[in-house]
């Protein structure tokens, strides 16, 4: 008798977790089938950010869920905004990260795109230029220098730029801490990246303008009060400036969409590929979510979408531009 009960348990067991597994699965393909309509002939890439966890917490799952969706749809590439190590960057480019934090993490076929990478607060904290340096090592790790921009033609004779900026030098917190924590940073000169920035923005005719950093304009946070208040000094007016359409970050582990009163443009934060953080709506909040996950941009000649998803691929929210 005990013999049956433990095998009905087991029976049991099994068939609660096919169940589950089915379940789950059903509710990817139908998140799958969905942006699949939303995204077909559309130019669309991937945000990734605050990813390197070892492929710890939800790291693994949502780098699968990534390249799943690249498989059911056409990605262009990937956007990594940052923080792709934590907690020290990398020393070199031989460091045993680039293997446990991205190459074993990231394996899809689908994910062998080009990724275009910024540098993080915690890429700062190690050996930056290994990171610029990778591009030699890895195809499709694309770093051409610490801030740069893409241009891409649409249909219908639209385009799009997208500008990557390098924001830790950029904040006066990371300048006071540089010998001991970001050695690399005091080498940089906030005044270039923002003349560069300027002039990029100023030549630029395409229909739909992205600039993606990692930290945030504005975004309901604990982190230092001055992170938001030097970009809101030194970025934002150049942004409002030259009609940027969206300011895309990462950096506070959390989905934000903001429109502050007086501006055009929209503020989106893009939430950890691994580990998330709480969060709640401040003044100017559209939208705000503590799931973990990534986002998809998608443009056309009509308008400029971003798709903020979980870690099934679920919408949670979009944010959608138009002319």
């Amino acid at each position: 008798m005990k013999t049956i009960k433990i095998t009905c348990s087991l029976f049991l067991l099994v068939l609660l977790t096919l169940t589950s597994c089915q379940q789950a699965q059903t509710q990817t393909e139908i998140s799958y089938v969905q942006l699949d309509s939303l995204l077909d002939d559309h130019f669309n890439f991937i945000v990734a950010n605050d990813l390197g966890r070892n492929g710890y917490y939800d790291q693994k799952p949502i780098a699968e869920r990534m390249g799943e969706l690249a498989e059911n749809t056409d990605i262009e590439f990937v956007a990594a905004a940052g923080d792709v190590h934590h907690f020290e960057g990398v020393a070199s480019v031989d460091d045993p990260l680039w293997m446990t934090n991205y190459e074993l993490i990231y394996t899809h076929p689908e994910l062998m795109i080009e990724w275009f990478p910024i540098l993080g607060n915690h890429e700062y904290r190690g050996n930056t230029q290994a990171v610029l340096d990778y591009s030699k090592v890895s195809r499709r790790w694309c770093m051409p220098d610490r801030y740069y921009a893409k241009s891409f033609e649409l249909d219908g004779g639209s385009s799009l730029k997208v500008v990557f900026i390098d924001t830790t030098p950029l904040i006066d917190k990371y300048h006071e801490e540089s010998e001991e924590k970001y050695p690399d940073v005091a080498a940089q000169d906030i005044e270039r990246q923002l003349q560069w920035l300027d002039s990029t923005l100023n030549a630029s005719h395409e229909t739909w303008k992205v600039v993606i950093g990692h930290h945030p304009i504005y975004a309901e946070t604990p982190k230092d009060d001055i992170e938001r208040e030097n970009m809101q000094q030194r970025v934002d007016p150049i942004l409002r400036k030259h009609g940027v359409d969206l300011y895309i970050c990462g950096h506070i582990h959390n989905f934000q969409h903001i429109k502050p009163a007086g501006s055009e443009i929209d503020y989106v934060v893009n939430s950890s590929g691994s580990l998330s953080r709480e969060v709640s709506p401040i003044e100017g909040s559209v939208f705000c979510s503590s799931e973990p996950g990534f986002s998809v941009v998608s443009a056309s000649d009509k308008d400029l979408k971003v798709y903020m998803l979980d870690k099934n691929c679920k919408i949670l929210h979009t944010v959608e531009c138009q002319k």
